[in-house]
């Protein structure tokens, strides 16, 4: 099968790289020269563990190639698998239009009987706003959400729970079911609007246990529960289970979940259907950013010319982007406070502009030395291995730990104060 992976950012580096890897003839599209040019040498635009590797491979067995020409990449095309990101303002809001506006730029080359699968986060409406209006050029149309997880890209576009397909009617069935063969045999069929509305309820779903769990948190600190003990009492409760979003943390971040928060909202207001819990979920997401904040400002309460540690600074763990990262926002507010940052994450090797301010320290070590509070902002693996006498180090033992990483190494340790998510008073 021919396939042209139209988009070429995370999403469409690990789609066109896994595609290729499975057997399939793979081209991938995208207008941005300098991004394209870089991928024919070897280099994704973002750091995801094992992707640079797999494309060389791939392209070295001729399987995989990139371009900007949307005449040489759709020619001989069965599939146009549409995997742009959509961007996403500073309020989480989607410019849906930059994906519709992509489209059209590459529509002129389509061959009649192409499949237009599309993975590019759109909201319910999108697919058949296109069929209609693309009506006449003996297209097929498909839906599938995708699903793919930073630092995990690989395995979860190769070992998926499940594929979600939205389809009109059985138009496409063979070709779909020969495309994701490789990957899953469950495959859950269903319209295109309902696929499209799969992806906006899973994200929402996942964004109101992440809240939840971090209300229950805060209301835990001031009552002397630890959230931690109470997330395992819900998770063995047979209606919920293990896999529950319920860990107490950091406030979710990204766009990812908040943009599908905003499309649900919107959708409510533009047809008048009440939405009170979507609202309400972005509404406590948003009072829970203020928790690290305070924190910290209580710990610096009285000490002069105070140092903050910062480990961390990508969006997650396994990847290089900093795009919509927390730990960045969160080291330009201590600079914006007069607080003196030093920084270390084993992916950035220099700080952006933005950035200026913040000291990019050569190891986590040099980073807390000296220090008067050390955050948590990223989970890297490598965090692990810092034993508390690398904390001992610094000049106030005072660590804040978000998500509860390095519990296990600092949590019991009476030399050290540990503040995380939802720990009980008595134990900090």
């Amino acid at each position: 099968m021919n396939i042209t992976v139209y988009g070429l950012w995370h999403l469409g580096c690990v789609t066109a790289a896994c595609l290729a890897a499975a057997g399939e003839q793979v081209v991938g599209l995208d207008p941005d020269p300098a991004l394209v040019a870089g991928l024919n040498e070897g280099r994704p635009p973002l750091f995801e563990p094992g992707l640079a590797e797999l494309i060389v491979a791939e392209q070295a067995a001729g399987r995989l190639a990139f371009s900007t020409d949307a005449d040489a990449a759709l020619r001989d095309a069965d599939v146009l698998w549409v995997t742009f990101d959509t961007p996403v303002n500073e309020r989480d809001e989607a410019d849906v239009a930059f994906v519709r506006q992509r489209l059209e730029q590459i529509a002129y080359a389509l061959r009649p009987g192409t499949l237009v699968l599309i993975s590019s986060q759109v909201p319910v409406g999108f697919t058949s706003a296109l069929e209609r209006d693309w009506q006449g050029r003996s297209l097929l149309f498909a839906y599938s959400p995708e699903n793919l997880r930073l630092g995990k890209a690989l395995e979860v576009f190769r070992n998926p729970e499940r594929v979600v397909i939205g389809t009109r009617g059985e138009g496409g069935h063979q070709t779909l079911r020969a495309l994701f063969a490789p990957f899953s045999e469950n495959l859950i069929w269903m319209s295109v609007e309902s696929a499209e509305m799969t992806k906006h309820a899973v994200n929402a779903f996942l964004a109101t246990s992440v809240t939840f769990a971090n209300e229950l948190a805060r209301l835990c600190e001031v009552l002397g529960a630890d959230a931690r003990e109470v997330e395992r009492g819900l998770k063995s409760e047979g209606r919920i289970g293990p896999k529950a979003y319920l860990s107490p943390g950091a406030a979710f971040a990204g766009g990812t979940l908040a943009r599908d928060l905003r499309f649900l909202a919107g959708f409510g207001r533009a047809h008048q259907v009440a939405t009170p819990l979507f609202d309400g979920v972005l509404e406590s997401n948003d009072t829970h950013k203020g928790w690290l904040r305070q924190r910290v400002a209580s710990l610096l309460e009285g000490v002069p010319a105070p140092i903050v540690a910062v480990l961390g600074l990508t969006y997650k763990p396994g990847t290089s982007t900093l795009r919509r990262s927390t730990a960045v926002e969160l080291c330009e507010w201590l600079v914006a406070q007069g607080i003196r940052v030093r920084a270390f994450d084993p992916a950035v090797s220099e700080l952006p502009a933005e950035l200026a301010a913040v000291e990019l320290a050569a190891d986590a070590r040099a980073a807390l030395a000296g220090a008067d509070i050390a955050v948590i902002a990223t989970e890297w693996p490598e965090f692990r291995a810092l034993a508390a006498e690398d904390f001992l180090a610094m000049r106030r033992a005072a660590v804040i730990d978000q998500n509860w990483f390095l519990a296990g190494t600092l949590g019991g340790d009476a030399r050290i104060a540990y503040t995380a998510t939802g720990r009980a008073a008595r134990s900090e």
